[in-house]
């Protein structure tokens, strides 16, 4: 991702972590996907240490959704 950044001219304007938080809040604020799912997706664990013990569901089919809808929208944008 970082070369992606700097190919594309980004470089000292943008950072990996500053897309995830564009795509965490696009996301979060659509209102048609699960936190849970929307986390699992950025490759965040749970910081409930119980909850991250136990559930270890991976969102697939809602995951797969949200990408085609990010996909959409970042199309959309462009």
């Amino acid at each position: 991702m970082i070369a992606v950044i700097k190919r594309i001219g980004y470089r000292g304007r943008m950072t990996v972590h500053g897309y995830r938080s564009v795509a965490s809040s696009v996301l979060n604020e659509s209102g048609k996907f699960s936190p849970d799912a929307i986390e699992r997706q950025l490759h965040h664990k749970e910081k409930n240490e119980v909850r991250g013990a136990y559930n270890r569901a991976e969102y697939l089919e809602e995951r797969k959704a949200m990408m085609q809808w990010w996909a959409d929208w970042v199309g959309y944008c462009l």
